[in-house]
């Protein structure tokens, strides 16, 4: 579905789909025949068996794309995934930061929890489109939009790192615990040993 007259952005193709059904797509104009292609290659290969964020390289172009999985929440809908194609030299965190702030925004429209993703027909939340190309062409080339992009991820790795750190604090209290044991145990193995020699 691609439109003419909106600014070039480096964002090349956008879709969001339930397994390999696509509900919303939006490419841009100028972007190669074969980019929107590319959606139905990865498509088939993404499982929804646990929440997803990787990137696939074909040629001179990266895939990305954030997979939902099990249990629907209203921050989560198992079976949709939320892909954009972009060329490499664009790195990894403006793609990302876009396809969360397309998560959030669809899911704000479909609510995860009371729509029947498995029962919508291809591009049946086709009303979306102009969304996605309205935050391809924003993410894409204004400097807010990809400010707005390294926020996001800064914000998801600031997440990852407050829940790291919680983990390693509980392996530590853990190692204290631990430690404490394995004195105890020594205290009482010397206890035995001396018992047995009295």
């Amino acid at each position: 579905m691609a439109s003419s007259g909106a600014p070039a952005t480096p964002l090349l193709y956008s879709c969001i789909a339930h397994n390999t059904t696509i509900l919303t797509e939006h490419t841009v104009t100028g972007a190669a025949p074969s980019t929107s292609s590319l959606a139905s290659l990865i498509l088939p290969k993404i499982t929804h068996t646990a929440p997803q964020k990787l990137t696939y390289t074909h040629n001179q172009t990266l895939i990305h794309y954030i997979a939902d999985a099990a249990p629907a929440s209203p921050s989560s809908a198992p079976g949709l995934t939320y892909l954009v194609v972009a060329p490499a030299d664009l790195g990894r965190r403006i793609p990302f930061g876009y396809l969360v702030e397309i998560k959030n925004r669809f899911l704000g429209s479909y609510n995860a929890t009371t729509t029947d993703f498995q029962n919508l027909p291809a591009y049946g939340a086709a009303a979306f489109n102009a969304q996605l190309k309205q935050l391809m062409v924003e993410y894409g080339t204004t400097k807010s939009g990809q400010d707005a992009a390294v926020k996001k991820v800064q914000s998801e790795i600031d997440g990852v790192r407050g829940i790291m750190t919680e983990n390693i604090e509980r392996v530590l209290e853990r190692g204290e615990r631990i430690d404490l044991l394995v004195d105890q145990t020594d205290r009482l193995g010397g206890s035995a040993r001396d018992f047995r020699a009295d």
